[in-house]
Formats: C-alpha cells, sequence, structure tokens
C-alpha cells in the first residue's frame, strides 16, 4: 500500500461517523474523526489533513462556520456533506470555500471517488518558461506563485486550477462543462454552481473590483475567459 491520504472527517452522527472512518479506511485513507465542529478545529490544529470531510449540519459551530474558519487559516480541501442538496445549502457551502459537496445518504464509494478527485487537481507547473504577466497580476506557473500588484493572494488548489485552466488562452471563452471537466474532472450535476461559487472566490482574491472583473470576465451564455489583459 502507497502513502495513505490523512482525512479530517468531522460529522456528529456517531453510526455515520463509524461507518464512513471504518469505510474511507479500507479505501486506504487514515482517517481522524471529530464529532463537532470545535472537535474538527482542534484536530485541524494538531495536525495536516490532506482533506477535510465536513458535514453541514452540525451542533454548535455549524459546518458553514467551520468551513470559514478553515478558510482563514488554510488551504486544505474541503467537501461537504449536505443532508438534502438545496440550492441554499450547496451554494451557501462553495460560498464559504468548499471545493464540493456530497448529498446524504453517503455511498463510501462515491465519497471516496470524489475525495480522490479533489486530490487529484493539484496544480502541476509547466516545463517551460512559466511566469506570465497579466496587468498587475503575475502568475508564476513552475513555482505555483500569484501576485497582483503588490499583493501576494494566496489560492486553494481548486482556485490555482480553475486560474490556470483560464489564463493559459487568455480571451478564450470556456464554458462550464469545459471548466467543470478541466478542473473537478468528473460530471456533477450541480456543476454550473461548482463552477460559478469557484469563480466568485477567485475574483475576490485576484481582482480589485470583483464586481467588475478586469481578468476572469464572465461571457454571458457561454461561460468565462481570462482577459486579455491589455
Amino acid at each position: 500500500m502507497g502513502v495513505m491520504t490523512a482525512v479530517l472527517l468531522i460529522e456528529d452522527d456517531d453510526n455515520l461517523r463509524d461507518a464512513l472512518s471504518l469505510a474511507l479506511h479500507r479505501y486506504g485513507h487514515k482517517v481522524t474523526a471529530a464529532a463537532s465542529g470545535e472537535a474538527g478545529l482542534a484536530a485541524l490544529a494538531d495536525g495536516a489533513p490532506d482533506i477535510v470531510v465536513l458535514d453541514v449540519m452540525l451542533p454548535g459551530v455549524d459546518g458553514f462556520e467551520v468551513c470559514r474558519r478553515i478558510r482563514a487559516r488554510s488551504g486544505v480541501p474541503v467537501i461537504m456533506l449536505t443532508a438534502r442538496g438545496e440550492d441554499v445549502d450547496v451554494v451557501s457551502g462553495l460560498e464559504t470555500g468548499a471545493d464540493d459537496y456530497v448529498v446524504k445518504p453517503v455511498q463510501p464509494r462515491i465519497l471516496d471517488a470524489r475525495i480522490k478527485a479533489v486530490l487529484r487537481r493539484t496544480p502541476t507547473a509547466p516545463t517551460v518558461d512559466g511566469r506570465e504577466v497579466h496587468g498587475d497580476l503575475v502568475i508564476d506557473r513552475d513555482a505555483l506563485t500569484l501576485t497582483e500588484g503588490a499583493r501576494r493572494p494566496e489560492l486553494t488548489r481548486t482556485e490555482w486550477q480553475l486560474l490556470l485552466a483560464l489564463s493559459e488562452r487568455p480571451g478564450q471563452v470556456l464554458s462550464r462543462e469545459q471548466l467543470l471537466e478541466r478542473v473537478w474532472g468528473f460530471d456533477h450535476l450541480g456543476g454550473s454552481r461548482l463552477v460559478d461559487a469557484c469563480v466568485q472566490r477567485l475574483r475576490a482574491k485576484i481582482e480589485k473590483e470583483p464586481s467588475n472583473p478586469r481578468y476572469v470576465q464572465t461571457v454571458r451564455g457561454f461561460g468565462y475567459r481570462f482577459g486579455p489583459v491589455a
């Protein structure tokens, strides 16, 4: 067996937490389980998980607030578990910084596939000269660093992959379906919501005016394009 993926599972339902922990271990993951948001945040501070699986409906500090606190200090990928899959839950989770979501009842093999898909999205640097200048935005594809003027925005791996996909060909329009395939790598019923929420988070980090974006532009009825920036 190769290196085990470290999964932090935050779920208050004892039976589901135990079942998912056992199943994920059988799929080759090392699982640390927490029964509340506070316990999960403490476990995150004590260790360095590769990914967090986070229930929305937690006692005390709910999953949305836990995700916000995680994002305030870490770019670790987060998959949220939602009981209903309703738009308000899904969109709220994505807007707080989640990378993906799974609707309950959770099938362990589906969760395992989602975990592996999210972790595969780590940006890989090309072998050729990769430093690009787009106005005030400088993208170094080799070092995977980003500057915007005097700022150095910190991106999650999903945000990085989205930025690299869009900036690869400035001016070219990519549909949401194309971005979903290139960034997430699989078909997803909530695909447009995943893409739109990630675009919104990316704009908040790299645009001076997110409501009037210079870099990540919307092409109504088609999708998104990067610039071109003069």
